[in-house]
């Protein structure tokens, strides 16, 4: 046997040791183990719920464990943490901060409302920012809250620019972005001529992509949604391939789970801080529960309306 091949089984052993003691683990210590759709597959292969930031905030807000271990980056383990005050939360590496997020502050929420219009916190924001918003969405209800919530046709939306864009056309309200040109590196990879080559490639595909995407890559899709919304409209689609403008962990999944039908990334788009979430990271965030996602109560509270109130759409 040569040690290359030797090397991987050694690999797949420790492996599936690592998922037999975190399910130890978990019915040991009553724990939930939450895994973003851009997690590794062998992280998604420990959870109890997959999914995407939306549905991921309702199993948060819904589960009956001690301790929530939220495979993710910071602002979602964050919003479990809100909607869970008196639970554990755990993030598997506490380095796995989402870029985008900082990008939006809570002094340019308070500044845009001083215009008088309500403003709508991407779920991919910090509690600080959350507790300043009028209500919090995502990008699978990010069309529907602003219909929802605009005054006089109008209302806020940061800190993506293109989940801004793609809320005002869908909805035909004036959602205006803040800050004006906010973005996720991910979903900034994706170019127009990425969907073109892949028409002459797969002349047969449907092409998806995420609402983070370019404004002009969405309008050369067949279909735009949320990681989820992708998932479940792939699996009810009579198409058989489809080309997916996300980040690969998704792509990787639905190529798992979705029999019979195949996934084609649109471009291998990373998120580098998802993927800092391993396996051997997560069991020992469980094993010796550490990286304790705290917020502060007062701050928590005046979140938790904001996530709330969205809850309640």
């Amino acid at each position: 046997m040569s040690s290359e091949i030797s090397g991987r089984l050694n690999d797949k052993k420790k492996i599936e040791e690592l998922k037999k003691k975190i399910e130890r683990l978990k019915e040991e210590k009553n724990a939930v183990i939450l895994a973003h759709n851009y997690q590794s597959l062998d992280v998604q292969s420990v959870a109890d719920f997959k999914g995407d930031s939306l549905e991921l905030a309702v199993a948060a807000s819904k589960t009956e464990a001690n301790i929530i271990v939220f495979c993710g980056v910071d602002f979602m383990a964050e919003t479990a943490a809100v909607v869970n005050p008196d639970k554990k939360v755990l993030i598997p590496c506490k380095e796995a901060r989402c870029p985008m997020a900082s990008q939006l502050t809570p002094e340019m929420v308070r500044d845009a409302k001083n215009s008088g219009h309500p403003f709508v916190a991407y779920v991919n924001t910090l509690a600080s920012v959350k507790a300043e918003a009028d209500v919090c969405c995502t990008s699978a209800n990010a069309p529907k809250i602003a219909k929802k919530f605009a005054t006089k046709g109008k209302c806020f939306l940061g800190p993506d620019a293109n989940l801004a864009a793609f809320a005002s056309r869908v909805s035909g309200v004036n959602v205006e972005p803040v800050p004006s040109h906010g973005y996720c590196y991910v979903h900034k990879m994706f170019q127009v001529e990425d969907v073109e080559r892949a028409r002459k490639t797969y002349p047969e595909a449907e092409v998806m992509v995420h609402p983070e995407c370019d404004v002009e890559v969405q309008l050369k899709a067949d279909f735009v949604g949320s990681t989820s919304q992708m998932y479940r409209h792939a699996a009810e689609s009579d198409s058989e391939l489809f080309v997916v403008g996300t980040e690969v962990g998704l792509v990787e999944r639905m190529n798992a789970e979705i029999e019979g039908k195949t996934f084609v990334p649109l471009r291998k788009a990373v998120c580098i801080e998802m993927k800092l979430n391993t396996l051997e990271r997560v069991y020992l965030a469980l094993k010796e529960e550490k990286n304790v996602v705290r917020v502060e109560e007062s701050l928590a509270e005046r979140a938790r309306k904001a996530i709330e109130v969205m809850f309640g759409v």
